[in-house]
């Protein structure tokens, strides 16, 4: 029978050789278990190196003990180490007899609270600039967006941009015609209706002011102290405000920061209440400026302005100087040398329908007679008509207006 020592133990821990990464002041408990056949002339005896130097038996605390059926013996070999140095780290290698087993510790650099503080603060940063981008930028992002994709509202029988209902306030008047009215008008192209009356005599919209927003776009109420002081805004401002609603898409007050404050009105907490059915803007100290994010509000909730070249203004209503194509004579919107397309209309066309020229007055052949021809002639052919040209009423657009029109004819 074979001498048992002769053969090595089996080693269960480690199973195979290990390589640990660790950072420099840690702590490691490195275990090695054997196993091997009970008898009473063998007993193995474990031993330590490091890098090829054995360690004393001090270092490692050993523990032998029967398995469950006694004829098999496993030994536990415990070496502590406080890896504070880099010599520390190496190779160190569990022997038991002829079996071994390797434990490979290597140093890592720990990872600092520097980096990760400094990737904080980037973030922080970052979040920072983005909120003071977003603040500062959104209105001109919306704005722009807006002008770009927003729904375009031509060809709704609108003559105006906005009707603006102001005091007759020296104050309010100043604002509206030397601030509001350029800025709007000169700068963006948007067409006003002002009106200095009040909008809600005894609570109930007039006939005038029925027919006036009809034929605007948007509703601009300037809210200033005198304002608040007439009736229907002291009695009845939440029964006006519905009918405002009912009026209007979305109407927009104006209010003066140095009186917004100092107002205790119920107006103005009726309003906070439903801003999402209105627009409330305050003028400030810095509005005046035309980059001022009041103008950008207020031209949020105007219409998207349509710029054609060539052509200024609505295109519903370009070239009719303000007024209603239906109640003019001779205005030079229906001036026109030919028609633009020779197979189609485009809106635009020559003289088709005409009345019978009046009698001239006078004999044949005399001189009256005769430059009379001669005017009416040379107008006709330089494209002045002196008629009303109806040609092109049947293609505008009139099925949408909701006030009132005559057409106008001359008695001849």
């Amino acid at each position: 029978m074979a001498d048992l020592c002769t053969v090595s133990p089996e080693i269960l821990v480690p199973a195979t050789n290990e390589t640990l990464e660790l950072a420099l002041g840690s702590r490691i408990v490195l275990n090695c278990t054997v196993r091997w056949a009970a008898t009473n002339h063998c007993e193995p005896v474990p031993a330590w190196t490091k890098d090829g130097q054995w360690l004393s038996n001090e270092s490692s605390q050993d523990t032998t003990w029967f398995a469950q059926n006694a004829s098999e013996q496993l030994l536990t070999s415990i070496l502590q180490l406080n890896l504070t140095h880099d010599a520390d780290f190496g190779v160190f290698a569990c022997w038991v007899n002829n079996a071994t087993a390797t434990f490979t510790l290597r140093r890592v650099e720990a990872a600092g609270h520097v980096p990760a503080v400094l990737a904080a603060l980037l973030v922080l940063v970052l979040l920072v600039l983005l909120a003071g981008l977003y603040v500062r930028c959104r209105l001109s992002v919306l704005l722009w967006y807006r002008n770009c994709y927003g729904e375009l509202e031509i060809n709704d029988g609108k003559l105006y941009d906005a009707y603006i209902s102001h005091a007759t306030a020296p104050d309010d008047r100043k604002f509206v015609h030397f601030i509001v009215k350029p800025q709007l008008e000169n700068r963006y192209g948007y067409k006003l209706f002002l009106d200095e009356q009040t909008i809600l005599p005894n609570s109930e919209p007039s006939a005038d002011l029925i027919m006036n927003v009809s034929r605007c776009r948007r509703l601009i109420v300037v809210l200033s102290v005198a304002y608040l002081e007439q009736d229907w805004c002291n009695s009845s401002f939440r029964e006006g405000l519905w009918r405002l609603l009912e009026l209007s898409k979305k109407p927009i007050f104006i209010v003066f920061e140095s009186q917004y404050r100092e107002i205790a009105h119920p107006a103005i907490s009726l309003l906070k209440q439903h801003r999402s059915a209105v627009t409330l803007l305050v003028w400030r100290a810095g509005s005046m400026t035309p980059s001022s994010d009041f103008w950008k509000e207020l031209c949020l909730a105007l219409p998207r302005k349509v710029s054609f070249q060539g052509t200024m203004g609505d295109p519903q209503t370009q070239l009719q100087e303000d007024k209603d194509p239906m109640l003019i004579l001779h205005s030079s919107y229906l001036d026109s040398g030919g028609d633009l397309h020779p197979d189609g209309d485009l809106g635009l066309r020559g003289c088709v329908f005409r009345s019978p020229r009046p009698p001239r007055i006078g004999s044949l052949g005399t001189p009256v007679a005769s430059a009379a021809g001669v005017t009416e002639d040379t107008q006709l052919r330089d494209g002045q008509r002196p008629e009303l040209d109806v040609s092109d009423l049947g293609s505008r657009n009139y099925g949408a207006r909701t006030d009132f029109y005559c057409l106008v004819t001359e008695d001849i």
